[in-house]
C-alpha cells in the first residue's frame, strides 16, 4: 500500500451555507513548511493512520517506510474511514514495544476527538512503562489542562509543557508535541500554545529504551479513565518538526473544521434590523470567529446596533466574519440593513399595540406593566377596575368560588408630542380554595459524576413525613436543559403568595464532561434557567434569562422569596465579580463570591442586580448558597461561608437589608452524618418549616469533596438558638442541592399519579366457582359468582357454551347459570366472570377466571 499524503473525509462535506454571501479563502501567515504527512517523511519512526484502509481485523498497519516497528493491535474499538472509535471503558490501541528507544529529540502527533462525557483523569496516549498501578517512566499527552509530560518515574518526576486549559471536546483536534534538546513545544491544530525550555529528560532514557506499555487511549495509571472518543493519524518522529511542519500536519483537520463552521454561520434575517445582533464568536467545530464592520457607528464589531434617526434613510452595513481554526482561516460577508427610527406617530402606534404582558389571559399575581416601548415611547396605564388590577399592576383576585374578572388595561404611548392608545383584556382568576399542607415536594440534582446527574429530579414525602421520601419518575430526570451549558444544578421551587403558580429556577452549569469549578467561576453563565407550573406536574418550556452583568463570572444557586411589603419577588444568587467585562485572564483567586439580588414579579423581567452580601473570606472565597425562612416577621438566612465551608445563620426584619444580625456560625458542625462521619463542611442549605409542629428542618449538602455523599438533614425547634441536630432520614438515593416545598394533599396525589409508580387497578371482590357435571347423560358447566362488595355488581358469566349477564347482584348474593355443553363430554378449560360496579364514583371492571375440569358422561 502506498500513500503520499493523508486523505481524510472533509467534515464539512455536503454542508450548505446559510448565508447567501460571497466566501473568500484567506491564508493565515505561517512558517514555511516541508511537505510532511506521508510515509516517507524525514525522521518518521512510525505512522499508524488507525483507519479502515490500514486495518485488517484487530491489526492496524504502520505505514512509515523503512520503519523497524510492526503493526499495532486494536483492543476493542470500532474502525471507520475517519479513524477508530474508543468506548472509554476498555478500548485502546496497543502500540509496539520500545518505540522510544534511542530517541533524544522527538515529535508525537495525533488527531483526537475527545467525547463530551470523557471522564478524568485520562491519557490521549502514553508511551512508557507501568509498575503496579502507577506509571513508571513515560511520555504522555492529556486534554486535561492540555499538556504533555515526560517522566523517568511516576508523576513526581514529570517535566511538563501545558496550555493550562482543557482541550475542546466533541471536535477533532490535532495535538502535536516536539522536543528539541531541552525545549518542549506544544501545538494545538498546528499553532504553538505552550513552550518549556527546561526539559532535561530524553525520551530514550525512559526504561533505558525498553518501553512495554505504549498505548493510544489508555493511561499508564490503572486508576485513570480510558479515552472515550475517536483517534487517527498517530505519528512518531525522531526529530522535532518545525513550526511550519506542525501547521501542515494539522491542515486537513483545521480546513474541514473551518469550512464546516463557515457553512453553519447564520445571522438569520438581516434585511430589517432594529435590535442588537448576536454575533457568534466561536463555531461548533472549534473555530474562532471575529467580526469587522464597514460602519461601526451603525453596527459595531460586537453587534451593537445604532439606528438612523427618524427621517433618515435606512443604513446598509457589511459585516465580515473571519473564521479561524488553527492556521486556517476563512472569511464571509453579511449585508445588514438597519431600519431608521420610526417617526413619532408611527413609533407610538407600534409601541402601544405591541406590549407584551406575561399571563395576561391567566392572571394569578401582580403584573409587570412596561413603562417604555421598543421605539422609545413612554407608556402609561389605566385600568377599568383599579380594585382588581391597579394602573401599576397590583392584582387583587376575586374570592374563591367567584367568577374570573376581566379588566381592561389601556396603555397610552407618548413620544415627542405624538400619542396612541391600545386596550388589553386581563383575565384575573379567582383565588384557589384554602388547603392545608399535607406533604412535601423535593426537586434536586444528583451531581457531576454522570452524564445526566446535572438534571432536575423529583421526589415527594411519604405522606406528611419530611424525613421519608419517595423518588419519582423511576429515579430518572424530569427536567433537562437544552439551553446554555445544558446542565442544571441547584434547582429551587417557590410557590406564589396566592398559592397556585410555581416557579422553578436552576443554575446553568455543566461540570461533567471536562468543565471545572475554577473556569465556571471565571467564565460561567450569567443566566438563570426557569420553568413555570400551576400544578407541579405540567411545566412550561424552559427559558433562559440573563440576570447578571458582564462583570460577573457566574450565576450560582438561585433562590427567591416573596417580598410582601413591596409586592414582588427578591431573587438572589452568588456571583464572582471582576473589574472588567473581558473574560481573558480572569482568576477566581483574584475575586470572591458575593450574594447578589434582583427583583421581579413574573420571572421574565428582572431589575438590575444589586450586591446583597459582600464579605471576602479569603483569596477566591466569599459567601454562596443562601436559603431563607420567615417566622413571626423575622427572616432567617442560611448562607455557606467559604472561610470554613459550612453555613452560617443570620436574621433581619428587612429582607433587602445588607446588614443582617449574626445568629450562629458553623451550623450543624460536628453532627453525625449518615456515612459514618460528621458534618465538617457543607453547602446548598435548604430550610423549611414542618407542616405539623413548631419545628424546622435544614438539609445541608455534604458532597464528596466535603467528606460526604449528599444531603444531611438537621432539625431545630428554635431558630434563634442556632442549635441544629442531625436526624435519621430515608432520602432519595443521590440528592444534591435542591429545595423542599410544603404541598397540599391534592398536589401530592397529582405528583404521584403523574410520576410515581402507578397503583394496581382496583379489583372487585367476586368469589367465582365453575364445576362440570352430568345430567341425563349430557355434560353441563355451572358457574357461580358471589358479590363480596358493599355495592351492587353487574355480573357476566361466560363459558364456551354460552354467556349470561345478571344486573345489580346485591351484596352477599350470587349470580348463577348452568350451561349445557350439548355433548356427552367437556374438555378441561376455563370460565370467565366479569363484574362491573361503581366504587367511590368511578366505574370499576374486574374479570376473574375459574378452571373447568374435563368430564365424560358416557
Amino acid at each position: 500500500m502506498e500513500r503520499t499524503h493523508r486523505a481524510r473525509p472533509a467534515l464539512a462535506a455536503g454542508l450548505v451555507g446559510a448565508l447567501a454571501v460571497s466566501t473568500l479563502a484567506a491564508a493565515v501567515a505561517a512558517p514555511a513548511a516541508a511537505d510532511v504527512g506521508g510515509p516517507t517523511d524525514d525522521g518518521l519512526v512510525a505512522w499508524y493512520p488507525l483507519d479502515a484502509a490500514s486495518t485488517t481485523g484487530t491489526t492496524t498497519a504502520n505505514l512509515a517506510e523503512g520503519s523497524s516497528f510492526g503493526p499495532a493491535t486494536l483492543v476493542g474499538g470500532t474502525v471507520a474511514a475517519d479513524g477508530t472509535t474508543l468506548d472509554g471503558t476498555d478500548d485502546y490501541v496497543d502500540l509496539p514495544d520500545h518505540l522510544l528507544a534511542g530517541l533524544t529529540d522527538v515529535t508525537v502527533s495525533l488527531d483526537v476527538l475527545v467525547a463530551q462525557d470523557q471522564g478524568t483523569p485520562y491519557f490521549v496516549y502514553g508511551l512508557g512503562n507501568s509498575s503496579g498501578s502507577n506509571g513508571d517512566g513515560y511520555l504522555f499527552t492529556t486534554g486535561n489542562a492540555y499538556r504533555t509530560s515526560v517522566a523517568t518515574g511516576n508523576w513526581t518526576t514529570e517535566q511538563t509543557v501545558t496550555k493550562g486549559s482543557n482541550l475542546q471536546r466533541g471536535v477533532w483536534k490535532t495535538v502535536t508535541y516536539t522536543l528539541a534538546g531541552t525545549t518542549a513545544t506544544l501545538y494545538e491544530d498546528g499553532v504553538q500554545v505552550a513552550q518549556a525550555t527546561d526539559v532535561t529528560t530524553d525520551p530514550g532514557q525512559i526504561g533505558g529504551g525498553q518501553t512495554t506499555a505504549n498505548y493510544v487511549g489508555r493511561s499508564l495509571y490503572s486508576g485513570d479513565r480510558y479515552l472515550k472518543g475517536q483517534v487517527r493519524d498517530f505519528r512518531l518522529y525522531d526529530r522535532a518538526l518545525s513550526a511550519g511542519e506542525a501547521v501542515e500536519l494539522a491542515e486537513q483537520t483545521s480546513t474541514a473544521a473551518a469550512d464546516a463552521d463557515l457553512a453553519a454561520l447564520d445571522l438569520g434575517d438581516t434585511s430589517a434590523v432594529t435590535d442588537d445582533l448576536a454575533l457568534p464568536t466561536s463555531g461548533a467545530q472549534g473555530s474562532i470567529i471575529t467580526w469587522t464592520s464597514s460602519d461601526p457607528s451603525v453596527v459595531s464589531a460586537t453587534g451593537a446596533v445604532t439606528r438612523p434617526a427618524a427621517g433618515e434613510d435606512d443604513a446598509t452595513v457589511t459585516l465580515t466574519a473571519l473564521v479561524t481554526r488553527g492556521a486556517v482561516a476563512r472569511t464571509t460577508q453579511v449585508d445588514v440593513t438597519v431600519l431608521a427610527h420610526l417617526a413619532p406617530a408611527d413609533a407610538v402606534a407600534w409601541d402601544a399595540s405591541h406590549v407584551v404582558v406575561p399571563h395576561l389571559d391567566d392572571v394569578r399575581g401582580n403584573l409587570t406593566l412596561p413603562t417604555e416601548g421598543a421605539n422609545g415611547s413612554t407608556l402609561a396605564w389605566q385600568s377599568s377596575d383599579p380594585a382588581t388590577v391597579s394602573a401599576t399592576g397590583e392584582v387583587t383576585r376575586p374570592p374563591h368560588g367567584e367568577p374570573a374578572a376581566v379588566v381592561q388595561l389601556t396603555v397610552t404611548a407618548t413620544k415627542e408630542g405624538a400619542t396612541a392608545t391600545h386596550t388589553y383584556d386581563a383575565t384575573v382568576l379567582p383565588l384557589p380554595a384554602d388547603a392545608d399542607y399535607e406533604g412535601y415536594f423535593f426537586p434536586y440534582f444528583e451531581g457531576e459524576s454522570t452524564p445526566d446527574g446535572e438534571s432536575v429530579y423529583f421526589s415527594v414525602s411519604n405522606g406528611n413525613d419530611p424525613l421519608d421520601w419517595v423518588e419519582l419518575n423511576d429515579g430518572e430526570p424530569v427536567l433537562t436543559s437544552s439551553l446554555g451549558e445544558k446542565g442544571l444544578r441547584d434547582p429551587f421551587v417557590i410557590r406564589s403568595p396566592e398559592g397556585d403558580r410555581f416557579f422553578l429556577l436552576a443554575t446553568d452549569l455543566r461540570i461533567y464532561g471536562g468543565n471545572d469549578f475554577g473556569n465556571a467561576q471565571e467564565r460561567g453563565s450569567r443566566a438563570l434557567m426557569i420553568w413555570e407550573s400551576t400544578d407541579l406536574v405540567h411545566w412550561s418550556d424552559q427559558r433562559m434569562v440573563t440576570v447578571s452583568s458582564a462583570y460577573a463570572g457566574n450565576t450560582w444557586a438561585p433562590e427567591a422569596f416573596w417580598d410582601a411589603q413591596r409586592g414582588e419577588y427578591i431573587v438572589y444568587w452568588a456571583s464572582a465579580l471582576y473589574p472588567t467585562t473581558s473574560t481573558d485572564g480572569r482568576r477566581i483567586a483574584d475575586s470572591y463570591q458575593r450574594m447578589m439580588y434582583a427583583t421581579t414579579r413574573d420571572f421574565v423581567t428582572f431589575s438590575e442586580p444589586q450586591v446583597w452580601i459582600d464579605e471576602k473570606r479569603g483569596n477566591g472565597l466569599g459567601m454562596i448558597d443562601s436559603s431563607i425562612v420567615e417566622h413571626d416577621g423575622t427572616y432567617y438566612r442560611f448562607t455557606k461561608d467559604e472561610a470554613y465551608m459550612i453555613p452560617r445563620l443570620e436574621k433581619s426584619t428587612d429582607l433587602r437589608s445588607t446588614d443582617w444580625e449574626l445568629v450562629a456560625e458553623k451550623i450543624g458542625y460536628g453532627q453525625p452524618n449518615p456515612w459514618g462521619g460528621t458534618l465538617t463542611a457543607g453547602e446548598g442549605p435548604t430550610v423549611f418549616k414542618s407542616n405539623t409542629e413548631e419545628r424546622w428542618y435544614l438539609f445541608v449538602d455534604q458532597p464528596s469533596y466535603h467528606g460526604g455523599q449528599g444531603y444531611l438533614p438537621l432539625e431545630s425547634t428554635d431558630l434563634d438558638s442556632g442549635v441544629w441536630t442531625s436526624v435519621d432520614a430515608h432520602l432519595p438515593s443521590s440528592p444534591r442541592h435542591g429545595t423542599v416545598l410544603p404541598i397540599t394533599a391534592a398536589e401530592h396525589a397529582a405528583l404521584l399519579a403523574a410520576y410515581g409508580e402507578q397503583p394496581p387497578a382496583p379489583e372487585l371482590d367476586l368469589a367465582v366457582e365453575a364445576t362440570s357435571r352430568c345430567l341425563a347423560g349430557k355434560a353441563y358447566v355451572a358457574v357461580r359468582a358471589t358479590n363480596g362488595e358493599d355495592v351492587p355488581v353487574t355480573v357476566t358469566l361466560a363459558t364456551p357454551y354460552g354467556e349470561k349477564t345478571v344486573a345489580d347482584v346485591a351484596p352477599g348474593t350470587n349470580a348463577y347459570q348452568s350451561f349445557a355443553a350439548r355433548a356427552t363430554a367437556v374438555p378441561a378449560g376455563t370460565a370467565a366472570v366479569t363484574g362491573v360496579a361503581t366504587i367511590d364514583g368511578k366505574e370499576v371492571t374486574t374479570t376473574h377466571e375459574a378452571q373447568v375440569d374435563a368430564l365424560d358422561c358416557v
